[in-house]
């Protein structure tokens, strides 16, 4: 039961020709009925949130962005790369941002990996601020929190697929006998333990692509960063990697974040943002429409 005070009211006497000047008042209280919510068949109560979106609300936030902006001076000109952006992910999340060439959304990829400064706003990764850290601490922070897989591969030719893949523990001071054995683990999750031995040379670029996601997982990075990790792959190629990305996010809980132009690559994410001249004209958590189509 709910009880709420009314207002201090001076009951007038009903009895008539009254003539007592010290009329008593007297407090009225009100009590209210006990109020039963009424719940659709979704789970939503009346002017309150379904399940789903109750569900939501416990999800981790592991990337928060708040009022972002990139303004770069050219000459007298000032250009706004970013533009107020906000938006959270959430930990195992594919999120994908989307955009036009000159759109912003190489620039916020750059500025949620700590390569580049904002000037304003907030960057919240893992419960870090890093738009505060300095160099050293940005560094340090990637290594050990944030796995890359980039459009043009960036493998080192003179090292063979699983040298390459190992690459990132050395940094780690891991000796090379377990390092190259967390390497071949990764090699297998990828399809590629039979070129371990093969140089980039002598891979296409989807298996070069292979190798470079392989790199971004063998340091077990709590958010990867894909920079157009299609760019160079054929249509098939490129759906295939798609598709590796989607199993890795959905088996292994990994937070991915990818940047792309191409619509019918952001399909397979949980949330895509789209962003022109530097503002996110729409975001879709597609995650809700998901699980709404299951009940």
């Amino acid at each position: 039961m709910e009880y709420t005070d009314a207002s201090n009211e001076q009951l007038e006497s009903a009895l008539s020709g009254m003539e007592d000047k010290d009329r008593q008042a007297e407090t009225a209280v009100v009590v209210e009925p006990e109020v039963v919510p009424v719940v659709s068949d979704n789970g939503q109560e009346a002017g309150g949130k379904t399940d789903n979106e109750k569900a939501s609300d416990h999800r981790k936030v592991i990337i928060d962005v708040k009022n972002l902006y990139k303004i770069y001076k050219v000459g007298t000109t000032k250009v706004r790369a970013l533009n107020g952006v906000d938006f959270k992910v959430y930990e195992g999340e594919f999120c994908a941002i989307v955009g036009t060439s000159g759109s912003g959304k190489s620039t916020l990829l750059n500025m949620l990996a700590g390569l580049e400064k904002p000037t304003k706003g907030e960057i919240v990764i893992a419960g870090h601020h890093i738009e505060k850290m300095n160099e050293n601490k940005l560094v340090r922070f990637r290594r050990e929190n944030v796995g890359f897989i980039f459009q043009s591969f960036n493998l080192l030719g003179t090292l063979n697929a699983l040298e390459n893949v190992a690459l990132p523990l050395s940094f780690r001071g891991m000796p090379k006998q377990y390092r190259l054995k967390k390497a071949m683990k990764m090699l297998r999750l990828v399809g590629l333990k039979a070129h371990a031995k093969h140089k980039p040379t002598q891979m296409s670029g989807g298996q070069q692509q292979r190798v470079g996601m392989a790199r971004a997982l063998v340091v077990d990075p709590k958010i990867m960063f894909a920079d157009e990790p299609t760019g160079n792959l054929d249509s098939r190629t490129s759906k295939d990697m798609m598709a590796l990305m989607r199993r890795v996010v959905n088996e292994h809980k990994k937070t991915l974040v990818m940047v792309t132009h191409d619509n019918s690559l952001a399909a397979v994410a949980d949330k895509v943002i789209r962003i022109v001249d530097g503002k996110i004209v729409s975001m879709e958590d597609r995650t809700k429409t998901v699980e709404d189509e299951e009940l």
